[in-house]
This record gives structure tokens, C-alpha cells and sequence, in this order.
């Protein structure tokens, strides 16, 4: 479905240009320099809303979080929340998830987060999943040896794909959970997540290593 453009949305954007990078690429290697700061460097892809990078920059003001939304519909707000908290920590980005080996170089991002991404259900569709082994490809180049991807996800398709994904690709399974929110886990929720939580729904959660050297 079309998304209905934002009113006033190129004047709203440029208030918050400041939190958007807009040519990433230059800081490829060098994004720590950027942030002006030390410690692990944290990649959302797909942040949607906004509402889960902009409560684990609260709890985590140490860590540095780059969201990637290539819909500026919905990049417009996830950048307003952030804007209206003051956080200093978070940067985003307008990317196609198949573009990002070009931002980040090796070793460069410790944890990837992929929260409630499209399942693309049709088979034939299934290359654009974000847990194909071509997009895991793209994430081997820039995450850090002992790296990890955490998933999250209310289908139990794109979860089973998922598991046999990161296997193949030779990425060990940390942890998976087939109820998430019946567990003690320490979660953080998306706002599509509250609503699947309002409706009883299950969320399937894994992490993936990528192998130390």
C-alpha cells in the first residue's frame, strides 16, 4: 500500500537534518569519529517508528545506535521522538538494507538489531528477506568477529527461515526463544510489538554469532 506523504514533510525534515547522515559512505571505517565517542556501535535496520532505538539509547547512553528506515514517511518520525528527548547517541539513515556494506567498514558494527522485518512471504520473494544469505553476506563484511545479530519477529516463517539462514551461513545460534514475552528477558518493544502483544500473539526471538577468529 502507498504511503500518504507527510504534510510539510521536506520543511519537518530539514528540522531534524542534524540526526540524519547524508552521505554515510564518507564515514565508512570512521563512524566513531563521528559520534565523538568510545565504545560499541549498534546498527538497527528497519526502526520504523522509532520507538525501539529511542528506549535502548536511554538505557544504553553509552552505546552508539545508527537507525537505518529508508521510508522518510517513517523516518520523519522516529527522528521527531529522538529530536524531542535530546539524545545524543543515535544517528539515522535513509539505506536500503543491500547498500550498508558501502557505510560500515570490517569490524566496525558489534550488534545488528532486525525487528519485525517483512516477511516477504512468497517463495520467490524470499531473497529480500533480510536474513538471506545474500543481506548476511552484506552484515559478515562490517560486523566484529563475535558479533551479534539479534532478530526478533511475530512469523513463524521468517523465524524457521531465519534459524536455517544464520546455520548455513555458519553463524551459531546464541539463544531463541518461541514465546518471548513469556520469558524474563529484559525486552525492549517496537510499537508494532505492543500490538502484537495487546492481541496475545507470540514473538519468535533468536541471536546469531558470527564466528571469533
Amino acid at each position: 500500500m502507498r504511503m500518504r506523504r507527510k504534510r510539510n514533510l521536506d520543511a519537518r525534515l530539514e528540522k531534524c537534518a542534524e540526526l540524519q547522515v547524508f552521505e554515510p559512505e564518507t564515514h565508512k571505517g570512521h563512524w566513531r569519529e563521528l559520534f565523538g565517542m568510545e565504545g560499541e556501535l549498534h546498527l538497527e535496520i528497519g526502526c520504523g517508528k522509532g520507538d525501539f532505538v529511542l528506549e535502548s539509547a536511554r538505557r544504553h547512553p553509552d552505546v552508539m545506535f545508527v537507525a537505518v528506515e529508508r521510508y522518510k514517511n517513517v523516518l520523519l518520525l522516529a527522528m521527531e521522538k529522538l529530536q524531542a528527548e535530546g539524545l545524543k547517541n543515535v544517528l539515522f539513515l535513509s539505506n536500503d538494507a543491500a547498500t550498508l556494506g558501502d557505510v560500515f567498514g570490517p569490524d566496525e558494527v558489534d550488534r545488528i538489531y532486525l525487528n519485525f522485518s517483512d516477511p516477504w512471504p512468497p517463495k520467490k520473494r524470499h531473497k529480500r528477506r533480510l536474513t538471506h544469505e545474500n543481506f548476511l553476506k552484506v552484515y559478515d563484511g562490517f560486523l566484529k568477529p563475535g558479533g551479534e545479530i539479534w532478530q526478533k519477529t511475530d512469523n513463524q516463517g521468517l523465524f524457521e527461515f531465519s534459524l536455517c539462514s544464520f546455520s548455513q551461513f555458519g553463524y551459531p545460534l546464541q539463544e531463541v526463544s518461541l514465546d518471548l514475552h513469556a520469558t524474563d528477558f529484559d525486552n525492549v518493544m517496537t510499537e508494532y510489538e505492543r500490538g502484537f502483544a495487546a492481541q496475545g500473539m507470540k514473538i519468535y526471538r533468536l541471536v546469531a554469532q558470527k564466528p571469533k577468529k
